[in-house]
């Protein structure tokens, strides 16, 4: 999904129960106010068992977090390198 942040929230990811308890991680950074773009995560399996991941099934969930006032600088202000990206990028 792509993602448009408003200014006043902060956005938080986690990996979902049933996942983590088959040793399957989930990273992925905060959407700071004012991100743009198509989420990149990495999912890893931190066990010597197979796991098998379907595609159509959450692994994740995203919590909003209101801010009780907008941040003064928000990723947008600071022209984030990974700003309004369309496609996997690699880090820079």
């Amino acid at each position: 999904e792509y993602f448009k942040i408003p200014r006043d929230i902060l956005t938080i990811c986690f990996g979902k129960s049933t996942y983590a308890r088959c040793g399957v991680f989930v990273n992925v950074t905060p959407f700071e106010p004012e991100w743009e773009g198509f989420a990149t995560i990495g999912i890893s399996n931190l066990t010597a068992a197979s796991v098998r991941l379907y595609a159509g099934e959450g692994v994740a969930q995203l919590i909003f977090l209101e801010a009780a006032e907008v941040c003064a600088v928000s990723y947008h202000d600071r022209k984030g390198k990974y700003q309004a990206q369309k496609e996997i990028t690699l880090p820079k």
